[in-house]
């Protein structure tokens, strides 16, 4: 046991050592996108109607008057110590700001994948243990449905029937945990039909192996034979497309958010471009694309516990 934890201890230090450049390029894109959007920060932060002087010495403040390396310095070392700057528009420290909305788009992001993932790990299963038959076509049918719906007529469609016709549901906000399920829905279909698809095809070749065929020789239950034995051998790039699929959903929350007025990352995000706040901007986009990579760092975590072959000797 204690060897083991050790081999896990060197596994997790291997793979965080190797995230640590990673999220160095990360820095360095953002920082580099973010200065290549049009508009002076400066002028917009005093006011369009502010006179030369006014503007420079905003500059100056902001350090935009700095060469740029020495820019993305200030911004690199102060995103390490937890310093993201002050946003433009509000004054407020950018980590506050992000504090404030992240859990938001986190509780969606985060359901939406949850229900992704058992939505459609039992859809497609389901569809490979009928394959070729009557429930297989009506899925596959479905999940196609599903991929193909933009997620903006979707989350319409459902606000005009949970909230509008029934009146089960909350339509906007976030005041309770009500308010959170159908953005959650609409996050979650479309990357349930992604994940059935996926099941289905890796189930389907599973279940042609010659150790399926033993097991069910020696009469164990068809359902100990599919989930027990075949499941477990189709997780490896399903547990990758899920942990896929959390990432998009949590920088993809965009349209979700405008429709459902949540006040979310995805939504600052937006203003923050047209507000030209680059401080905000940067910032948010680099947390989002650390959990990002945190996340496929999980993944990769979890694949030994799947499958124990991938275990760190």
């Amino acid at each position: 046991m204690t060897a083991a934890l050790a081999a896990f201890g060197r596994h997790v230090a291997r793979a965080l050592v190797h995230v640590v450049p990673v999220l160095f390029g990360i820095s360095l894109l953002v920082f580099l996108v973010v200065h290549f959007i049009p508009g002076d920060p400066a002028v917009i932060a005093a006011g369009l109607e502010s006179s030369p002087e006014v503007v420079e010495r905003i500059r100056t403040e902001l350090g935009l008057d700095l060469p740029l390396q020495q820019q993305f310095w200030r911004f690199l070392s102060g995103a390490v110590q937890g310093d993201l700057g002050e946003s433009i528009r509000t004054g407020r420290p950018v980590a506050q700001e992000i504090v404030e909305r992240f859990p938001h788009t986190f509780r969606i992001a985060l359901g939406g994948t949850l229900l992704a993932a058992l939505l459609g790990l039992l859809v497609g299963v389901t569809a490979a243990v009928h394959h070729n038959r009557l429930w297989d076509n009506l899925i596959m049918v479905l999940t196609l449905v599903a991929v193909s719906t933009p997620s903006y007529w979707l989350a319409l469609m459902l606000m005009l029937l949970f909230s509008l016709e029934l009146g089960l549901l909350p339509s906007i906000g976030v005041g309770t945990p009500l308010h959170y399920v159908l953005p959650i829905l609409t996050l979650g279909m479309q990357s349930a039909g992604l994940i059935a698809r996926m099941t289905r095809s890796t189930m389907l070749e599973v279940l042609r192996q010659e150790y399926i065929r033993t097991a069910r020789a020696k009469g164990l239950v068809e359902v100990v034979v599919v989930y027990k034995h075949a499941l477990r051998n189709t997780l490896i790039p399903i547990v990758s497309l899920i942990g896929l699929r959390f990432g998009g959903l949590l920088a993809g929350t965009v349209l979700v958010e405008s429709v459902f007025a949540i006040p979310g990352m995805g939504r600052m995000i937006v203003e923050a471009v047209l507000n030209r706040d680059f401080p905000l901007l940067q910032g948010s986009v680099l947390v989002v694309a650390t959990v990002f990579v945190l996340t496929n760092l999980l993944v990769d975590l979890v694949y030994g516990v799947v499958d124990p072959r991938l275990r760190p000797a």
